[in-house]
């Protein structure tokens, strides 16, 4: 089956601006126990971290193990988005460098095949990161925090909403808006998880491309997202 077409209802409805926090730094990462992140998947991550830290990390879902990642940025800036209250209630407020908001996911994975044929079809899901806030394209994600539009990013990890039946909130609107965002800068690198799923890896291959695909570990893909580039496409025809 070939991949739909990207396009789709504002993905978040509402977002508030739940907690900073700025765990203590860990010399040597580990994954902690109940992660869904493997050992071999976070190391890819927390290497990269610790190679562009001090930097811009945005990460759409929450773990326990991603406060590692604050930690290590803890001379940057770090940013979760997340729709699991449970979770953001456990991060501690005692840091300006971590920011957590709780926001509102509204389109169910379910729908994913029709946003990604309307993606296509559509010009107003051309990555043009400056009218991402105002975006006419029902994949953008528009009501986030003004910050996440206003910071070039140095690293954006897409892993929520959770996306794991047809009923629940879907990565389709996340992956969109994390390449969009990942235009703005210079360079940006753009992590995504669960790519076994079909979501994950059809937005992937759509959004965030095949040519920039520098990297895999288990269910992680790694891509290198070159910015300041006047296409009107996101991948090479």
């Amino acid at each position: 089956m070939s991949p739909p077409s990207q396009h789709s209802s504002p993905a978040f409805s509402t977002h508030n601006k739940v907690a900073s926090h700025s765990p203590e730094s860990s010399k040597q990462p580990r994954t902690p126990p109940n992660s869904t992140l493997t050992e071999k998947e976070f190391k890819v991550l927390s290497n990269l971290v610790a190679l562009k830290s001090s930097c811009n990390l945005l990460i759409f879902g929450f773990q326990p193990q991603y406060l590692i990642l604050s930690s290590m940025n803890a001379a940057g800036s770090t940013v979760f988005l997340d729709d699991h209250h449970d979770m953001i209630g456990k991060v501690t407020t005692n840091s300006n460098n971590t920011r957590t908001y709780k926001l509102g996911y509204s389109v169910p994975a379910k729908k994913a095949y029709n946003l990604l044929k309307h993606a296509r079809q559509n010009q107003a899901c051309a990555p043009n990161p400056t009218l991402l806030q105002k975006s006419k394209c029902k994949l953008a994600l528009r009501n986030l925090p003004a910050e996440v539009y206003e910071k070039k990013w140095d690293v954006i990890v897409v892993d929520g909403p959770k996306g794991d039946s047809p009923e629940s909130p879907g990565r389709m609107g996340s992956i969109y808006t994390a390449s969009v965002l990942a235009r703005v800068g210079y360079v940006s690198d753009v992590l995504v998880h669960d790519v076994d799923r079909m979501i994950e890896k059809w937005f992937s291959w759509e959004f965030l491309c095949h040519e920039n695909l520098l990297y895999s570990k288990g269910k992680l893909w790694h891509f290198r997202i070159r910015g300041h580039s006047n296409s009107t496409t996101f991948c090479p025809a």
